[in-house]
């Protein structure tokens, strides 16, 4: 136990940062200055909300440390030309390799800098050269004006890193007036039982009057049998040690089930319980579903302790762990002496699951990026927002064709770091 206690005082204060990366400063007030609600007026708010859908888009891809190319193209991950969401939500593991210089020591930004700027430029492509916006899917019918009005301006409201785990969360520019309570929750689950090899960083937000709480966790690896109970594990250590601010008025939520929706995304390397060879030849005749009659994470959805009651979408592609580099054969096929003796058997360990109620899965596939060793897996989701009905009209009112939309002259590599007490530009 003291190995864990020592270690906690030495790393605590970067493992346990509650700071975070994002365009602008968070603000977490009252919407449009609505401020001294007794109980009784709040019940009655309550009892008087709409609802509103939104598109949430969330994404998992374990980089194998791998850093990506300047020209790295998302279109396909993200989908920018034929879908367009509300929220995008890009969690990733292993951005940096998990050797000790990088557990240890202290983080460098420059690799999550650089995949903002690819995601930036996913979701806001522009005609530079031409300072306007262009005709990015030629394809398009004539509302494609539309189109690149909604897909503009996009803004990252909250982005951080552990060691190899690293989310990064954007919104349309419009939302942003109604998004309060951006934080950030980091536990580390790997050596000792607290550094950042393996845990999860887990940040919430509200939109409007509905909290949001996504988890991005790397959990332990293993494919002995008995391993997923080292799995199991760090899901109770992320669900017992996450907490979030409770607020000025102390009604938000405090832990990861406390919020409306919540979505874990992540390397979860819950792997298939069945002898390798089995494993490999079913993979190859297609038959997920003897496959998944085995997978842990199926079994611990519906009948264990810790993730009953979660759900996840149907899963009709092949698992994503573990590929040759720059392949499409999997592991422990492609060698041969000595390095064939450490198999790793094909399983599902790129997952993306939900709780509550509001969240309803509309896509979750796997991406054909050789990237890494992994596939990166995504999902779309529509959400369920509760909105005062004074704020559905004016948020109406203020976006309609009587007000010209808002020129911000601020640079898109401006950024702020947030923190419990302040923001300031770097």
């Amino acid at each position: 136990m003291w190995p864990t206690l020592v270690a906690s005082k030495i790393f605590k204060k970067r493992l346990g940062s509650s700071d975070f990366i994002a365009d602008y400063p968070s603000y977490n007030g009252p919407l449009l200055g609505i401020v001294d609600i007794d109980h009784n007026s709040r019940t009655i708010l309550n009892d008087h909300k709409d609802t509103q859908k939104y598109k949430v888009f969330v994404s998992t891809w374990n980089l194998g440390g791998i850093a990506p190319d300047e020209d790295l193209n998302l279109d396909e991950l993200l989908e920018t030309c034929n879908n367009t969401c509300d929220i995008y939500i890009l969690g990733f593991q292993e951005i940096v390799p998990l050797k000790a210089s990088n557990v240890l020591g202290s983080e460098n930004n420059e690799i999550t800098t650089k995949w903002n700027s690819i995601i930036r430029e996913a979701l806001n492509k522009r005609d530079k050269a031409e300072g306007r916006k262009q005709n990015i899917c030629p394809n398009k019918d004539e509302n494609s004006a539309k189109y690149f009005e909604a897909t503009q301006d996009f803004e990252c409201i909250i982005s951080k890193q552990m060691v190899g785990i690293f989310i990064s969360v954007w919104t349309r520019g419009d939302l942003r007036p109604f998004i309060r309570h951006p934080s950030v929750s980091c536990v580390g689950c790997g050596i000792m039982g607290c550094l950042g090899n393996k845990g999860s960083v887990s940040v919430r937000f509200q939109l409007h009057e509905t909290s949001f709480c996504f988890v991005c966790s790397h959990l332990a690896s293993g494919g002995r049998e008995g391993d997923e109970k080292y799995r199991n594990s760090n899901v109770a250590e992320i669900f017992t040690r996450t907490s979030f601010p409770r607020g000025p008025l102390l009604d938000l939520p405090k832990t990861i089930l406390d919020h409306d929706h919540v979505i874990l995304l992540g390397d979860l390397n819950y792997r298939i319980s069945l002898p390798e060879e089995t494993t490999r030849s079913l993979v190859e005749n297609r038959d997920w579903d003897s496959l998944l009659e085995n997978d842990q994470l199926m079994i611990e959805l519906t009948s264990g302790n810790m993730l009953r009651g979660w759900k996840e979408g149907a899963i009709k592609f092949a698992p994503t762990y573990k590929y040759c580099p720059n392949s499409d054969i999997y592991y422990g096929c492609c060698y041969q002496g000595k390095r064939a003796e450490k198999k790793r058997a094909p399983a599902w360990c790129d997952r993306i699951v939900w709780y509550g109620k509001g969240l309803k899965q509309l896509e979750y596939c796997r991406i054909e990026s050789k990237l890494s060793d992994h596939r990166p897996v995504k999902a779309m989701f529509t959400a369920e927002v509760r909105v005062l009905p004074e704020l559905k009209s004016l948020h109406s009112f203020f976006l309609s064709e009587r007000f010209d939309p808002i020129k911000t002259t601020l640079s898109t590599t401006d950024e702020f770091v947030c923190t419990k007490r302040s923001s300031f530009r770097l």
